[in-house]
């Protein structure tokens, strides 16, 4: 029986090419990435309508690899830029084609399989990109893109007669209606919205990383993992405040601080979680406090007490809820030059 391993990002149209090789009686060895810049974790290892529930309804493998400190080195220096926000896609895929290669060899597989669907995207899906990556990845002709196979050149698989061409399919655009059907042809009811699961292509994290990156060149995971969570304000070059918005970002950020964080909170009120990184100054914390104050019950009270914690030791700061003016100030969404912030000056 002829192997593959097929990329899968747990998305409709990584699962319906994935059925199309099984279709065929191929064995797949569907390869599941995580980075640090998903939208979900290894959560959706068990959730309804995720990879490892489809792999055992439907009968393929899956394998989980992470990638860290090479895909965020790559983010930071894509060479071949960004999309339209911190998405470098190009990049993306060739390193994770690299990758899938490696396990390709180790495994015996005879081909490669993606999802991509021609024109999908404007930046990677293009025909001519799709063989610049091949290429790159000394991956001529032995990647399978099943949705799109018979607009693109004939693959080695289907030369040799391990795939029958007529088999596969023609989808083309970034129109959902020939994928919902073939969703509708294999019974296929449990899926992911097809909005992707980057975090890259959204334009609120871009903005928090592209600040990130022009502030701390080499961020640990943990600062990357808590762009993710609560409410982001630069106090300074050097300093950065996190609030919660709720209790299960409350709970995320108290395990994502180190021990040289300051951690705040009003005391009495139903109140957020307020994390202060980097270097701490006492104006620093009275901000922190005042923002702290503002998104608790208590943010219409002329003043508050606001516990500050930091390594063993407990005080306290009396402090009135910040206004619109200091809010506005320090929100990193908001802050314009942060939309501006070229690829050169992440670099220098």
């Amino acid at each position: 029986m002829a192997k593959a391993v097929a990329l899968c990002s747990g998305g409709l149209d990584s699962i319906l090419a994935i059925l199309s090789m099984l279709k065929q009686g191929i064995e797949v060895h569907a390869l599941k990435f995580i980075t640090p810049f998903d939208c979900h974790t290894r959560g959706e290892k068990s959730e309804k309508g995720g990879p490892a529930s489809l792999a055992e309804k439907f009968g393929f493998s899956l394998i989980f690899c992470t990638l860290e400190a090479q895909f965020l080195d790559m983010v930071k220096t894509p060479r071949h830029g960004y999309g339209k926000n911190m998405n470098p896609c190009i990049d993306c895929r060739i390193l994770m084609l690299r990758e899938a290669n490696k396990i390709m060899e180790t495994i015996g597989a005879d081909f490669l399989v993606t999802g991509e669907v021609l024109g999908q995207r404007p930046m990677s899906q293009r025909k001519d990109m799709l063989y610049h990556i091949d290429k790159e990845t000394g991956l001529k002709d032995l990647v399978v893109r099943p949705l799109s196979a018979r607009l693109l050149r004939t693959t080695i698989p289907e030369a040799r007669g391990i795939l029958q061409r007529e088999m596969l399919y023609g989808f083309s655009g970034r129109s959902r209606k020939p994928q919902l059907a073939l969703a509708a042809e294999y019974g296929l009811k449990d899926y992911p919205s097809p909005a992707g699961g980057c975090l890259l292509t959204d334009p609120i994290y871009a903005h928090r990383l592209k600040d990130l990156l022009v502030h701390t060149p080499a961020p640990s995971l943990r600062d990357i993992a808590l762009l993710k969570t609560g409410r982001h304000f630069r106090f300074s070059p050097a300093c950065k405040i996190v609030i919660g918005r709720d209790k299960s970002e409350n709970t995320e950020i108290d395990s994502l601080r180190t021990a040289a964080d300051f951690l705040l909170r009003v005391e009495g009120y139903g109140s957020p979680l307020a994390l202060v990184r980097g270097q701490v100054s006492d104006e620093a914390l009275t901000v922190a406090a005042s923002l702290c104050a503002r998104y608790s019950d208590a943010k219409n009270a002329e003043e508050v007490l606001v516990s500050v914690f930091h390594r063993d030791n407990v005080s306290s700061l009396r402090v009135t809820p910040a206004g619109n003016m200091a809010f506005e100030a320090y929100r990193i969404e908001k802050r314009k030059r942060s939309l501006e912030i070229s690829q050169t000056e992440l670099l220098s």
